[in-house]
C-alpha cells in the first residue's frame, strides 16, 4: 500500500471542518456524491468524516476529503476517470445536482434530489 500523498493531487482547502470541506465539494463540483464513512477509494484508501460525506466530479478529477491525523482535514482533488467511472457505478442512485450554476452532469433515478446536507436532513427527519 502507498501513501495517497504520493500521487499527482492538488489541495484545494487545508485544516479545514468537515463542514466546510463538504461545503466546498458541493459549490465546486458538476456532480457531487454523498458516501459513507468508510467508502474506499483508489483501491487502498477509506474516505473518513462526518456523514454525509460528499465526494464531488469536476471533469476527470475527483475531489474527496483527506484527514491527515493531527494536522486535520484536507479537500483533494485528483485526476483518474477510473477511480471517476467507479465512483458513478457504485454511487449513481446518489448523485445530486452541483451548488453552482448550471452543474448537473447526471441526475438520480428517484426524481427529487437533495442538493445540500440541510435537505438531506430535512429528508430523514421528516
Amino acid at each position: 500500500m502507498s501513501c495517497i500523498e504520493q500521487m499527482k493531487y492538488k489541495l484545494y482547502l487545508e485544516r479545514t471542518t468537515f463542514k466546510d470541506a463538504r461545503e466546498y465539494i458541493e459549490k465546486n463540483s458538476d456532480e457531487v456524491y454523498y458516501v459513507d464513512p468508510g467508502y474506499k477509494i483508489f483501491k487502498d484508501y477509506y474516505i473518513i468524516g462526518m456523514p454525509p460525506v460528499a465526494m464531488g466530479v469536476r471533469g476527470t478529477e475527483m475531489l474527496f476529503t483527506y484527514v491527515k491525523p493531527c494536522h486535520g482535514t484536507f479537500v483533494m482533488g485528483i485526476d483518474s476517470e477510473e477511480e471517476i467511472a467507479r465512483l458513478r457505478e457504485n454511487e449513481k442512485e446518489k448523485i445530486t445536482k452541483s451548488m453552482k450554476s448550471g452543474g448537473l452532469k447526471g441526475k438520480a433515478d428517484s426524481g427529487a434530489v437533495p442538493v445540500s446536507f440541510a435537505d438531506i436532513y430535512k429528508n430523514k427527519s421528516g
